[in-house]
């Protein structure tokens, strides 16, 4: 008698405690209504196409990729503008006044019995082009005309010829005279930094490092488009997981209310309702959740497609279009390994940098070099009473001058050099081993990736039957309870039991998807899926 007091006391506070449970629950559709206007929410339908198109038209590691890119064309420019001619104008007046200790030939004559002022002013320009090489030389053109006025001295310029004093001649021969000189320079090493190979080895750097900077840019986009697709699927699976968990609440509430009247009629005890009406509460809170789910993984993909600020703060729900594919699609593994070998960004990248390595090495190799350069000149001269004359005289070819020479130079022991060629060899040995782990990588992950393929579609098949079992379980047992042979307990386990193979089996579906998009991902194949191409 005891034990059933206790009993009923337990159950008494059990009620008591659903019946709180059923007041105070916001979330139950009906328990007390705390709030019943909700806040106004725009909703957008969204399928996987127009979600990757956005999403690579607005996301932000997309544009610092693209602008990081950008740069590294412009490093091909800073190298090949190092063989861009240059051209430099130099213009000068100097004006110098000394005075006279001796005579000087054609302004005086004789002995000199007093001071004379020697008033010189020259006037010049120097016209200098020079350009570096592709052969690692250095070409310089210069051309500098110049005109020189000497005045005699003070008193005696301007004054008759047979002043005392005075010189005959009156001043120079050519006064003012104009002189010209026209000079052709050429320098070329033919030891260290000679050759096509070492001038354009920064070049070539620069180039293969936009290469890479490429492909950055394209593994970029890939690992874009992946993860939105990732995060779209997980959309899809919040959503019909939404569906699901109030399935389950509409089966437990029809249980609810048939025990209910049940009960009221006699047939039934008040255990069967009490644990009915905790079915409920616990669905109500796996709805909740699976709400809070969805609203979260569309906060995620709106966060990919990167809108503005001011569009984030406002409340949007996405509503995805596309529905998740469950047929097989046939799978060569060695196939999908060549694919990924041949259009693996990684790849690209790897053997370029290989490539940059060598090219280093190469021109470190060439450093260890004695320094032995060629050095020729040749020009011509002019002088004439004006520029005219000068300039002409000056390409007559009648005056000029020519020679040539080689230097030769060499750092003794040279440490610097043989310790960057070292350095170089070593950096070339790691580029190649980076290249083969990149190969086996892509060969484990494309492998791995196949068998997660296969792995989630036998996942759909064996989810798909557990449902159809528990459904059939399902149905047994509701039939049992009709006719007295069940217990709502046992109903509510396999209510429970079907919504669980329920998720299960749109969790091996959603799965499956997501391993098609991480299949194309290892085989680098994503853009083809929408059929897009980077320019």
């Amino acid at each position: 008698m005891e034990h059933g007091t206790g009993r009923n006391r337990w159950l008494c506070t059990f009620g008591y405690a659903v019946g709180v449970i059923l007041v105070l629950s916001p979330g139950l559709s009906w328990g007390l209504e705390i709030d019943k206007t909700p806040p106004v929410e725009r909703r957008e339908t969204i399928s996987l196409a127009d979600a990757a198109i956005r999403a690579l038209q607005h996301n932000l590691d997309i544009t610092i990729s693209r602008q990081t890119k950008e740069s590294r064309l412009a490093d091909i420019t800073v190298e090949q503008a190092k063989f861009d001619p240059t051209l430099s104008v130099n213009g000068q007046y100097n004006r110098t006044v000394n005075p006279l200790n001796r005579p000087v030939f054609g302004l005086t004559q004789g002995v000199l019995n007093d001071i004379r002022i020697f008033d010189q002013r020259n006037h010049s320009v120097t016209l200098d082009a020079t350009t570096n090489l592709l052969t690692g030389g250095n070409l310089d053109l210069n051309y500098s005309p110049a005109r020189t006025n000497v005045s005699g001295a003070q008193g005696c310029f301007g004054q008759p010829p047979n002043t005392p004093g005075c010189s005959s001649f009156g001043s120079f021969l050519f006064n003012p005279s104009w002189t010209g000189g026209l000079a052709l320079t050429l320098t070329q090493p033919l030891l260290r930094n000679a050759g096509f190979d070492v001038t354009k080895t920064f070049i070539r750097v620069a180039q293969n490092n936009a290469t890479v900077e490429e492909h950055v840019f394209r593994d970029r986009v890939l690992t874009v488009l992946a993860t939105v697709e990732q995060t779209y699927w997980e959309v899809v699976f919040a959503n019909e997981n939404l569906k699901v968990a109030e399935a389950a609440l509409k089966a437990a509430q029809e249980l609810l209310a048939s025990n209910r009247a049940k009960a009221k009629a006699g047939i039934m005890s008040i255990v069967d309702v009490l644990q009915a009406e905790a079915a409920v509460a616990s669905r109500v809170e796996q709805v909740l959740v699976a709400d809070k789910t969805i609203r979260d993984q569309e906060d995620q993909l709106r966060r990919l497609l990167n809108p503005a600020e001011e569009d984030l703060r406002q409340d949007l729900r996405l509503t995805p279009l596309d529905q998740p594919v469950v047929a097989l699609e046939p799978i060569s593994l060695q196939e999908a390994i060549d694919t990924a070998i041949e259009q693996r960004p990684e790849i690209v990248q790897a053997k370029k940098n290989m490539e940059s390595s060598d090219l280093n090495t190469q021109f470190a190799k060439n450093q260890l070099l004695p320094t032995l350069s060629f050095q020729g000149t040749m020009g011509l001269a002019g002088l004439g009473k004006d520029y005219g004359d000068s300039l002409n005289r000056n390409l007559s070819g009648d005056y000029y001058n020519y020679g040539a020479g080689l230097v030769l130079s060499y750092p003794l022991g040279n440490r610097s050099a043989w310790s960057t060629y070292s350095k170089r060899q070593l950096e070339a040995k790691n580029a190649e081993a980076s290249l083969v782990s990149v190969r086996q990588q892509i060969i484990v992950g494309v492998r791995e990736a196949v068998r997660r393929v296969q792995t989630d579609f036998k996942r759909i098949e064996t989810t798909r039957s557990a449902r159809i079992m528990a459904e059939k379980q399902l149905q047994a047992e509701q039939e049992r309870l009709k006719v007295g042979l069940s217990t709502t307990r046992f109903v509510l386990d396999f209510q429970r039991d079907l919504a669980t193979a329920q998720g299960n089996e749109l969790r091996a579906t959603v799965d499956y998807n997501k391993s098609l998009s991480n299949f194309a991902r290892h085989k680098a194949t994503t853009l083809d899926r929408y059929n897009l191409q980077l320019n």
